[in-house]
This record gives structure tokens, sequence and C-alpha cells, in this order.
């Protein structure tokens, strides 16, 4: 998101220049000195001088309740994100900062600059400074005995946040107005996709063929397919985190907010399709990325029937709109209407699997949340590289060429009586991988699915900042696009101009 300039602010600076501007010129050709006596003398330069005054108070009152704030650095160092500013002017009940910062270290000082700057943007947001050093007894009666700390307050709630980034303090907002705290039970048992793994790439690599155009990450080893960005992302933006063996377990834990299936890759057992009905059936949400090859047990697949879901055995490929030059990545740059497409940009889809939408029960909406392009076909899974057979009497998508939907986004009550639930289903969990969640608009789609799952979706999306190489990634149809423009359009051009200048000349 750009900074944008406030234009009313800088009006008011403008026209408090311009008042003061004519304020003197005025001032200069006014003489002190008139006819009359002295005391009529005295009584027209005193009169002069405090109207005067009167008008530049005025003026400086004006410009002190419209402060204007210009930051000329290239980086915008003192100047909060656009996310931490729209969290302070969304703010709809009172906000109490207080930072303890110290006084020796510059950063500390910008970041409370910072904090006061996202006050100017809604009366219900106050900040306070403390130097624990110089006001060390105040310091004692607010509990915190470390530097560089926010103690954020919200009715009865308060949270601390140490650092020196106001996007984490705005984290820590969220979380302070939060009045239940969201956990995201992540499901075990099946060779998900584990929560724990945190390297940058997931593969396990002996060589420099597969390396995702990354130089860099030629050869890393790691224990396997991860998930864990995804889920340090989630902990970073104020959600709790656990891990579930559903098979083990009677059911669902009561506390989990909402459960993420990450690429199970064995057929569930009976009793955990039941249970997850149940969980349903009291409210719950659950984001399922089934990617290729997983099998579904008859109860799942009853329920995800119901749900107006039918992952099929096939993978969709394009041509025109993908991911590097692997026609299986596919790219997606336009959403169906929803929440969570809301502010989608490019995201991609490496061996996503087409979904089938049956019309779902009494009392439940399906949408498709993503498709691919017109451009896109789809064959049936046979067991290429580590895709499973088809199983016997498993239906497949067909073979006509056009959009698929990828992802769908089911709510509703499973019965009657029953409460609320949300739904996400994915065909593809790679996307939100270790590998490419960073990458384009993966991560944003990512977290706002869990968003809407947990109801936050009206909440500032602030999305945690995941460090990668810098690349710019380009779909097919654009990388052709650079290079008629580059390689064909510029010397057609120049050959253009030489013909034109050719044929003035003659």
């Amino acid at each position: 998101m750009e900074h944008t300039t406030d234009w009313r602010a800088i009006g008011w600076a403008v026209g408090w220049l311009l008042a003061v501007l004519v304020l003197f010129a005025y001032g200069l050709g006014v003489p002190l000195t008139g006819t009359g006596g002295r005391f009529r003398r005295v009584w027209r330069a005193a009169a002069i001088l405090l109207s005067g005054a009167a008008v530049a108070l005025l003026a400086v009152a004006a410009i002190t309740l419209n402060d204007t704030h210009v930051d000329l650095t290239r980086e915008k160092l003192y100047t909060p994100s656009p996310l931490a500013l729209a969290v302070a002017a969304g703010l709809r009940e009172p906000v109490h900062i207080t930072y303890f910062f110290q006084g020796q270290d510059p950063n500390a000082r910008r970041t409370l600059e910072l904090l006061k700057l996202m006050a100017h943007q809604n009366s219900q947001l106050t900040v306070e400074g403390i130097d624990p050093d110089k006001q060390p007894t105040l310091a004692a009666t607010k509990g915190v005995k470390i530097y560089n700390a926010a103690l954020i307050q919200a009715g009865d709630r308060q949270v601390i946040v140490q650092g020196t980034d106001e996007a984490e303090v705005a984290v820590g907002i969220q979380r302070a107005l939060r009045e239940r705290q969201v956990r995201v039970c992540f499901l075990e048992g099946h060779n998900e996709y584990s929560s724990d793994n945190e390297e940058f790439h997931t593969h396990l690599e002996n060589g420099s063929e597969h390396n995702h155009d990354d130089a860099t990450s030629k050869v890393i080893e790691t224990t396997g397919h991860g998930i864990g960005r995804l889920r340090r992302s989630l902990e970073s933006i104020g959600y709790d985190i656990q891990r579930v063996p559903l098979a083990t377990l009677a059911g669902v834990p009561s506390e989990c907010g909402l459960v993420i299936d990450a690429n199970p890759r064995t057929t569930w057992l009976p009793g955990e399709s039941l249970a997850l009905r149940h969980y349903l059936e009291q409210g719950g949400a659950v984001l399922w990325l089934l990617d290729l090859g997983f099998s579904l047990e008859p109860g799942l697949a009853k329920l995800l029937q119901e749900l107006g879901v039918e992952p099929l055995q096939a993978v969709v490929e394009d041509p025109l709109s993908h991911y590097g030059q692997d026609h299986e990545m596919v790219a997606v740059t336009g959403y169906p209407p929803h929440p969570i497409t809301a502010r989608a940009a490019y995201s991609f889809y490496p061996g996503v699997r087409p979904l089938g939408m049956p019309a779902p029960v009494a009392g439940i909406t399906a949408v498709p949340l993503i498709k691919s392009g017109t451009s896109s076909t789809v064959h049936a899974v046979t067991g290429i590289d580590r895709r499973e057979v088809v199983p016997a009497g498993a239906r497949t998508a067909p073979a006509t060429p056009g959009e698929q939907v990828l992802a769908v986004a089911s709510e509703g009550r499973l019965a009657a009586g029953a409460k609320p639930f949300r739904v996400v289903v994915v065909g593809d969990a790679d996307f939100a991988s270790n590998s490419f969640y960073p990458y384009m608009a993966n991560s944003d789609l990512s977290l706002s699915m869990v968003r809407w799952l947990a109801r936050e979706e009206t909440l500032t999306a602030l999305n945690a900042r995941v460090p990668v190489p810098a690349l710019v990634l380009l779909t097919d149809s654009q990388l052709q696009a650079v290079y008629l423009v580059t390689a064909v359009g510029l010397p057609l051009l120049a050959v253009l101009g030489g013909l034109i200048v050719w044929w003035r000349r003659r």
C-alpha cells in the first residue's frame, strides 16, 4: 500500500503561510504614527499591534489544530506505515498507549513520534511517552521494567509489545481490542505439511536444477515440506497456535477458533470426519487445503458434498497464465467478488486440483472463491511424481477447456438449530507452503482466508512481513508482452524515427 498525502492538512499549512505573508505585507504599509494628539497616536499604535498579535495567535492556533507532517525521506522513515495509520483511524473505542523508551536510543524516539502521528488520526487513540531513566517512579507504577515497550490498554484489556516498529504496535492494538483470543489449530496425523518447518525452501535437494528462480537456494536440506511461514505469520499478528492430532482425540478441542488441514496425504478415519461435522455444527471454521492425490473418506466426501464442494481427481494447467515456465503452476489475476478476495492481487497455485460445486444442502451457501483463466484445461491424475493413481469410481474433471474453480467458500448451518459455520476449501496446499507463501499475493490471500474464517474480516488487514530475495516474477503472457515491447516495439520505433528523418531530408 502506498503512502497517501494529506492534502487537507497541507492546504491548512499553505493557507496559514499566505495569511501570515499578507499580514506581514499589510503591516509594512501601516504607519504607527498618525495625525492627532499624543494620546490618540499611542492608542492607534497599540490597536494596530494588538490586532496584529490577535491575528497571528489565531493563525498559530489554526495551524496547531491542523498540524501538517511532511516526510521528505525516500524511505518514509518518519511516517507511520499506511496499515498502522489505518488501524489508528479505524478505532471505535478508546485506546491508550504508554511507550517506555530509552532516551539515548534514536530509534525509540522516532517510534514515539510515529505513535503520536498515529494518535493524530483519531481522538480515540492517546499516546504517552515515559523515559524510565528520567521518570523511574512513574515507570514503576505502570509495572513495566523494559525499554522500548508499548503498554496498550483498551478497556480492561492490555497488551505489551516490545520493539521499535509501529506496525507491531498496530498489531498489538488489534490484539488488545479482541474480546476473545482466536486459536488456530493445525491438524496432524495424515502427513500434513508441518507447521514447525521454518526453512525458506521446503524441498530436499541435492543439486542446482530445482531452485524456484532463486540462485541462493541451490542446495538446502530440510525435513520435508512445511507451512511454518504461515504459522509464524499468524503468531505475529496475534493468533494462538495449537497442533491437534485429531485421530487420538474424541473431537476437535472446543478452544479451536478455526482448524487448518494443510495437505493431508493419507485418508481420514470415519471418526475424524464425524468429529469435523460435529465441530461445524457447533459453529466452527475450517480451512481445507486438499492437494492432488488425497483420497476422501466417504464420510468426509459426503460432508463436503453437503457444503457444495467436490474435489476432483485431476490437475489444472494454463498455457497462457502461469508462474514461470510451468503450465501447472496456474496464475490468477482476477477473482470473483468476496470479502476474502476484495484486495487480492496476482497469486499462483502449483499443481492445483479443480473443485466441482454440487448444490449444497438447504441453509448453506457456497460460492467460487478463486478461478483459473479461460485458457486453462484439466487432465486426470494417473500417478505422476508424488501423485496417487485415481481411485476406482472417483470422478474426474472433464477435459473441456475453460475456467476451473480452484477454491470455494461455504457458510451456513448444517442442520436446524446448528450454529453458523464457515469453510474454505482450496484444491492446493503448495501456494501456502514455505516455498511459495511469500511471493506475489499468496501470503495476503492465505491470511485473508484465516481472517474471514475467524470472523475478523472487518479488521484492518495487517500482514506479517516475510523476508525474501528481490525478484520480479511475471506470468508467461506478461513475459511475452515485455519481450514484444522491448525486443520488437522499441527497435521498430527507432527504425520508424530514422525513416521519418530520412524522408524529411530527401
